[in-house]
């Protein structure tokens, strides 16, 4: 593959996740239940659906894309994300909320390890792997701005209502659509020489033999989840628990988006610590988390904003370089099944944990 051709694939992938984080009812959508009367705590069970059914499908998906290759399964992500969207318009109770939860949950897993497996082979087909660190920052970077813009606009969401703010996010579907239909990837060798049930029994067990063998590729996975999982339930329920406090529902959107941001420092700031092991970076995150946990029980603004930030930042700090990390440890053919793996133990620490944050913010 031509450097030039990779380089532009990654522009694409680029473009197609600040669409995705430019969907103004999927990153507010904690607010708009609340807006629709939603409990916290049916906000928290409606979390732990999306994670329950994110267990069931997040290992079968990356399978898939190792199977049947990365491109189709980011076209049909965009498609579930768009059927998602329209069962959000016309869901008027929790039931209606809970199915339209697991679609939402099949695309995320259809996404999932398959824009990293479709970057990284991209750059090592053209001999330029080593860039990858640099994708895995700026994707993110972009990705959370996108996203804080997106909180910025959820007093817009609100203002406009769930339904025609779903149907922003189902035109964004759309293009999204149109755009990973542009994508290109190089057959794999499993995929010339293997019949679809022998490339699945493959995939699997390669993937299971790798897990089982590699203790260090493991503690990377279930660290990152575990840190990931609070800083991620600490900025959803802070959507509903920040106007309680007395954070005017005007700033709503601002204080989101500057929390937000604490993600873009943080994937950017890890190349200043390329040099710094990982044992290291993974105790700066974790404090960090825990000090945004512990900012929640001062019960002022200020505090808990700025815990928020620092949440944020430690979140992106450790992922980035854990992403690095897990990608250079990762065999090719079993790259999209393993990133979903990762992802898989983020939605069981998540399922676990919903319910109790739904709980402790009520």
């Amino acid at each position: 593959m031509e450097t030039k051709k990779a380089r532009k694939q990654i522009r694409k992938l680029y473009l197609l996740d600040g669409m995705g984080g430019m969907m103004i009812a999927g990153v507010s959508w904690v607010a708009l239940l609340a807006a629709r009367g939603f409990s916290t705590v049916e906000i928290g069970f409606a979390e732990s659906i999306f994670h329950v059914a994110s267990l069931i499908f997040e290992v079968p998906s990356g399978a898939l894309a190792d199977v049947f290759g990365r491109k189709k399964a980011m076209i049909y992500s965009n498609v579930v994300c768009l059927i998602s969207s329209m069962l959000m318009i016309l869901s008027k109770s929790f039931l209606g909320v809970a199915i339209t939860m697991i679609f939402s949950a099949l695309s995320y897993n259809l996404a999932s390890g398959s824009r990293e497996a479709l970057a990284y082979d991209s750059l090592k087909g053209a001999g330029i792997e080593a860039e990858y660190d640099k994708f895995a920052s700026n994707d993110l970077v972009i990705y959370e701005i996108s996203t804080s813009l997106g909180t910025l606009l959820v007093g817009v969401a609100l203002m406009l209502g769930y339904r025609k703010a779903y149907l922003i996010d189902a035109v964004l579907a759309v293009l999204c659509v149109l755009l990973a239909n542009t994508f290109y990837e190089e057959t794999t060798e499993l995929q010339r020489e293997k019949g679809v049930t022998e490339r699945f029994r493959e995939v699997t067990a390669e993937s299971v033999a790798f897990l089982r063998e590699n203790r260090r590729a493991r503690t990377i996975i279930l660290f990152n989840a575990a840190v990931g999982a609070v800083a991620t339930l600490i900025l959803f329920f802070l959507q509903a628990k920040l106007p309680q406090i007395g954070l005017p529902s005007i700033w709503l959107g601002p204080a989101l988006f500057g929390m937000g941001l604490g993600s873009a420092v943080g994937a950017k700031a890890i190349a200043l610590f390329s040099k710094v092991r990982y044992r290291m970076v993974g105790m700066l995150s974790l404090c960090g988390v825990l000090l945004a946990f512990g900012s929640i029980f001062t019960g002022a603004v200020l505090p808990i904003l700025i815990g928020g930030f620092i949440g944020a930042f430690s979140d992106s700090f450790i992922e980035v370089r854990s992403d690095v990390v897990l990608n250079t440890m990762v065999p090719s053919n079993q790259r999209a099944t393993l990133m979903s793996i990762n992802s898989f133990t983020f939605s069981v620490v998540m399922m676990v944990l919903s319910p109790i944050f739904g709980l402790l913010f009520a």
